[in-house]
């Protein structure tokens, strides 16, 4: 019997020992897998281009996923609890570094460890969420880059396409403060351009999304949407409803107006995500965080969608095509 127990003991200890050496963080060919996690907020395409940057970023500086990184991708499909649980097991599994694209993602990670060195995208204002002591030195675990778009550059191009506005459209998540410290920004800017009011629809959640914009109708004489992840998620039903009730329409980002509405002074979110990957790859050859300041877009584009001006029943100046470095024709 006891011959017996000694054989199952030993067989228990040779597989913990054979389990054990499947992650001693190298591949099969004996070079050192470095972990990375991602956390993001919820699917939609600009998130979707700033992680795919963020990877391709990687690859260009010799990080590829299935060679000498690991990448364990977690998205809470816009679910609080679920953004919780995601942030636990990326600080569980001991990453050696972890991308948060989105406010919401990033302050539920920095909560989680202020150890693992987090990079950051898709944030408008990490100051505000208390993510670092200063944009120019973080002082944290925390840097990246951020998405605050110019706000007053997009209040230009909405009058000059209409200056007849005086009520102004917002569609938002009150709940997401990167939206939260757009629509400050852009009220105070609204009422010194001479625009009267800022009439909001808030929103919780996606499936409110559509109703949101139908209450402005009649109230409004045109309607931006700012890069608020909960509006862009169903940013198709805000086109619907605008292009029914002929409502210039204008947004933060450019792969919104790519699927309708006027223009924007866009940021690039693929090109966001690269240059989060850049500040990643140093990091990961011993750079602090808590030294790098935090980045901004670099060289915005003016998107003017053609098409999409007229279907809302809006023609757009040859002055202005001539000047946009993309126009949508179709």
């Amino acid at each position: 019997m006891l011959k017996k127990m000694s054989l199952v003991v030993l067989l228990v200890v040779s597989l913990l020992v054979s389990g054990c050496g499947g992650s001693t963080g190298e591949n099969k060919g004996g070079e050192d897998i470095t972990k990375i996690g991602i956390l993001q907020l919820v699917e939609h395409p600009s998130l979707d281009n700033a992680r795919q940057g963020f990877l391709d970023g990687l690859k260009e500086a010799g990080l590829e996923e299935g060679k000498n990184i690991q990448v364990d991708y977690q998205n809470s499909q816009n679910d609080k609890s679920n953004l919780q649980t995601m942030a636990k097991k990326l600080v569980t599994d001991k990453n050696d570094l972890i991308l948060a694209i989105t406010t919401d993602a990033s302050i539920v990670l920095a909560n989680e460890t202020q150890e693992i060195p987090i990079l950051i995208t898709a944030v408008t204002d990490p100051l505000k969420a208390n993510l670092v002591e200063s944009m120019e030195r973080p002082n944290t675990n925390v840097t990246g880059t951020t998405d605050m778009n110019p706000i007053n550059e997009q209040l230009d191009l909405i009058l000059e396409v209409v200056p007849e506005v005086k009520n102004l459209g917002v569609i938002y998540n009150a709940g997401e403060i990167n939206s939260q410290v757009q629509v400050d920004i852009l009220k105070e800017l609204a009422q010194a351009k001479g625009i009267e009011n800022v009439v909001e629809a808030t929103v919780t959640a996606s499936s409110e999304v559509m109703q949101g914009a139908q209450s402005l109708v009649g109230r409004v004489d045109a309607i931006y949407v700012p890069t608020d992840n909960t509006a862009v998620s169903a940013y198709a039903t805000i086109v619907q409803v605008a292009e029914e009730n002929k409502i210039p329409l204008f947004a933060g980002e450019g792969n919104s107006i790519e699927q309708g509405g006027i223009g924007t002074e866009a940021l690039d979110y693929y090109n966001l995500g690269k240059q989060t990957a850049e500040m990643a790859v140093r990091v990961l050859e011993g750079a602090n965080p808590g030294e790098m300041a935090i980045e901004t877009q670099k060289d915005p584009q003016l998107i003017i969608n053609k098409a999409g001006a007229e279907r809302l029943g809006v023609t757009i100046s040859d002055e202005l095509l001539s000047r946009a470095d993309k126009v949508i024709e179709e």
